[in-house]
């Protein structure tokens, strides 16, 4: 079996950013809240080892988070990351007391001796940058550890008890400004640990379908096709695991981009030879979405028209067992917070509402173990064209939401198509698309005065959008140089007919959110 690494999750803000890490170097790893691991639990999943997150609370009041005492009886190595530190050592008879010194932001850790985590990294009497969140500070170490690195406001910044392989660090080691922190937590998953670092996507995608045949059996799926990354290469994965088994529904809404819904239908009816229903339902979109300006409005009637219209095409297709989606693992850690928060709205492209129990139907949910670097992986690794599987987020509501204050029309749809697809073609022309999250072209409520020939124009000004994420939480907008901008600019008012101004939208998230709607 693949070695697993357990996370236990005690709320930080960082925590899937453990898991990103631990991924990227080759073992899979879970994260399951502090409030859910138990003594049966920890046997079920047998980690070859364990990190401990950081997270909010103080562990010096009463009633904060602890981590199972079953933790560390395991026998298997044990990192704490700031708070995952400070509770092991409180558990295991340390002190931690409220910090005289807080620590926010960048810092400085002077390396103090040699350890197991440090190899091939830090030196004995270095000075390493790290990411430092934390007010509270061990005081007092646990019988077995010792100091391997101290900070100004930290005097126990890293520890280590040899024997046990307990190990301890007040920084955080996942984020991107611990520069060396990836190589950190590699020592412990593969030094310490012993993990072989085998989990790749081929891997991955042998024993999902093997998992989809046995769940599935001879029962019948039917997918929600989007055209989006996740939903096509749930459809894709599935069809390999059952063949004929599998109905896909793609239902066009009329509001996708230029060529895409072809390019669905090209995709799996001719090149995987899936069985497809595609549905175009534009019309009746659009007809519902006649007078509505308000972008909420706008969401709800397009999400439950495409519900409408699925469980429409659904019954027609008759007998279907499984109804498969695209979560993926963000949603499934969310839904699960030990917070108790409700579990998140999946895109109404993926969750087709309460079809499942309406039609009596049980969900297949393939990539539910996956981020969405992982499922781009599978999808190249299933043979999907790159320009499908790296294509940008695009959201449920399409285009609707990307004509603000406005009524959704046809003629507006197709001028801002072309105004994209000119847009997007010169990103892609430039070597651009893969260094930029998300792009894509507005259709303003406004109209300007213009000069077109030697005659006045009044026509629409459309707004350029392009930002650099890492998760899509935030964001900053892409520093084009003006030469670029000018090129699609003019390439846009030649070629659009209907626009006459450009402009280019140099907001940040926060405080602006990346769609205009």
């Amino acid at each position: 079996m693949t070695d697993r690494v357990l996370i236990v999750d005690f709320g930080s803000q960082v925590t899937q950013l453990i898991a990103r890490r631990v991924r990227e170097s080759g073992v899979y790893c879970e994260i399951h809240p502090f409030n859910r691991v138990t003594g049966a639990s920890l046997r079920d999943f047998a980690p070859r080892a364990v990190i401990l997150s950081g997270g909010p609370a103080s562990v010096v009041d009463i009633g904060t988070p602890r981590a199972a005492d079953e933790v560390f009886a395991l026998g298997v190595p044990v990192l704490g990351i700031c708070y995952g530190q400070q509770t092991m050592c409180a558990q295991l008879g340390g002190t931690v007391e409220p910090g005289d010194h807080r620590e926010f932001g960048r810092a400085w850790v002077e390396v103090a001796d040699e350890c197991a985590l440090f190899h091939g990294v830090w030196s004995k009497g270095g000075r390493e940058q790290v990411w430092m969140s934390h007010g509270d500070r061990v005081t007092a170490l646990p019988p077995g550890f010792r100091v391997v690195a101290t900070s100004e406001g930290a005097p126990f910044a890293a520890i280590a008890d040899d024997a046990r392989r307990f190990y301890g660090v007040q920084f955080h080691p996942e984020v991107v400004h611990t520069p060396h922190g990836a190589q950190l937590l590699r020592n412990f998953t593969h030094g310490v640990a012993g993990c072989s670092g085998d989990w790749t996507m081929a891997a991955f995608r042998a024993q999902e379908i093997a998992k989809v045949r046995a769940q599935v059996g001879g029962g019948r799926v039917i997918c929600g096709l989007s055209g989006g990354v996740d939903s096509s290469v749930v459809a894709a994965l599935l069809h390999e695991a059952i063949g004929d088994q599998l109905t896909c529904v793609f239902v066009d809404t009329g509001l996708m981009r230029l060529g895409e819904a072809d390019q669905v239908v090209s995709v799996f009816r001719d090149r995987f030879n899936i069985n497809l229903v595609h549905r175009d339902a534009s019309e009746l979109f659009l007809a519902k979405l006649e007078g509505v300006t308000d972008p909420e409005r706008k969401r709800k009637i397009i999400g439950a028209t495409f519900i409408d219209v699925f469980e429409e095409e659904a019954r027609k297709v008759g007998g279907a067992d499984f109804l498969a989606q695209g979560t993926l693992y963000p949603d499934v850690i969310e839904s699960v917070s030990f917070i108790g928060g409700p579990s998140v709205t999946i895109k109404s492209h993926h969750n087709v509402g309460g079809l499942p129990e309406r039609m009596n139907m049980k969900l297949v949910e393939p990539l539910r173990e996956l981020f969405k670097d992982e499922v781009r992986a599978l999808g190249r690794e299933l043979g999907l064209p790159d320009d499908m599987v790296g294509r940008h987020p695009f959201p449920g509501p399409g285009l609707a939401i990307r004509i603000p204050g406005q009524e959704i029309t046809r003629d507006k749809l197709e001028i801002l198509r072309k105004a994209d697809a000119v847009y997007l073609e010169e990103i892609r022309a430039a070597g651009l698309y893969d260094a930029i999250w998300q792009a894509f072209a507005v259709l303003l409520p406004v109209r300007t005065v213009g000069v077109m020939g030697d005659s006045r124009s009044y026509d629409y000004a459309c707004a350029l959008r392009a930002v650099t994420s890492t998760d899509g939480m935030t964001a900053d907008f892409y520093p084009f140089d003006m030469a670029f901008l000018g090129r699609v600019a003019n390439r846009i008012i030649n070629e659009v007919k209907g626009i006459n101004r450009v402009t280019f939208d140099v907001t940040s998230k926060p405080p602006g959110t990346i769609e205009w709607e």
